[in-house]
């Protein structure tokens, strides 16, 4: 698809549901040419078909699933402007993808990390262009309690714990990317940020005993709606300044939110990145 006519191209990932559907209408609504990415056919195709933009499907526990969808936005879209990573799972019970990964560091982690790399030169080509390009990553605050072990990414030695310990090392896993891939974007036009939505009332991690317990309890009235926690993702998918350095990670709209010490460690950020490289069979160009 050409990009003559001066549209914007936004890849958004996780956008059949939650606050990726909202922010698919909003981003739709502001002249954007969208492309939607989620795993449930029937939920995808009804969100694009509502907002005017394209479906695409992919199944994040599946990398195969994540080639497919890179090779299918290369072959649709000449220009990236925005590849927003939104797609991500909590876990009440640890379990094996068909790739042979936990599926919380698989979802959360590793297949972001192969998309990104898959559509990286076509974003960094946008921003020689003359179009500035981002990547943005839903995160959490949940981050706090994540833990980064090298030597146990796939949590087969660590207690399970609902599977919290493990998501919130996948959003930790998220910031320490991100803050890498800016370092690596250095002298390009491309930007990368990373965010905690809120605590959104939403269907999210309704398999985790305690999700369901605090739904129940408030009645389904606890945490803020799904357009506020949107609103963090418009806004740094919007195209206006972000106002903040590369890299910064977001407490919602409030720059530089509080993280873990290791999300700090840049040697580590670098390691995790080479992992994530051996385990995808990428070369990332940057």
């Amino acid at each position: 698809m050409s990009a003559a006519d001066g549209k914007r191209t936004i890849v958004l990932t996780g956008a059949s549901s939650g606050i990726g559907a909202v922010a698919a209408a909003q981003l739709a609504a502001q002249g954007n040419e969208l492309a939607v990415v989620g795993r449930n056919a029937e939920r995808t195709e009804a969100v694009a078909e509502r907002v005017g933009a394209t479906p695409f499907l992919a199944d994040f526990e599946r990398l195969d699933d994540v080639r497919a969808l890179g090779a299918a936005l290369l072959d649709r879209y000449d220009r990236i402007d925005v590849l927003a990573n939104n797609a991500g799972g909590l876990y009440s019970k640890r379990e094996v993808t068909v790739d042979g990964h936990e599926r919380t560091f698989q979802t959360n982690h590793l297949a972001p990390f192969l998309l990104t790399s898959i559509l990286l030169p076509r974003l960094v080509a946008t921003a020689e262009a003359g179009h500035p390009a981002r990547v943005v990553s839903t995160a959490s605050l949940a981050n706090l309690f994540g833990n980064v072990r090298l030597d146990d990414l796939e949590f087969e030695k660590r207690p399970w714990l609902g599977g919290w310990h493990a998501y919130g090392t996948g959003k930790l896993e998220t910031i320490l990317f991100i803050r890498e891939l800016s370092e690596r974007l250095t002298g390009t036009d491309v930007e990368a940020f990373s965010f905690h939505p809120g605590t959104i009332a939403t269907n999210f991690g309704m398999s985790s005993p305690l999700i369901r317990f605090g739904a129940a309890v408030t009645r389904g009235t606890y945490g803020i709606t799904v357009e506020a926690g949107a609103a963090p993702l418009v806004r740094l998918t919007a195209d206006t300044p972000v106002g903040a350095p590369s890299g910064t990670y977001f407490d919602r709209l409030t720059a530089n939110g509080k993280v873990r010490q290791q999300a700090r460690n840049a040697q580590l950020g670098r390691d995790l990145w080479t992992v994530s490289e051996q385990l995808t069979g990428v070369d990332a160009v940057v």
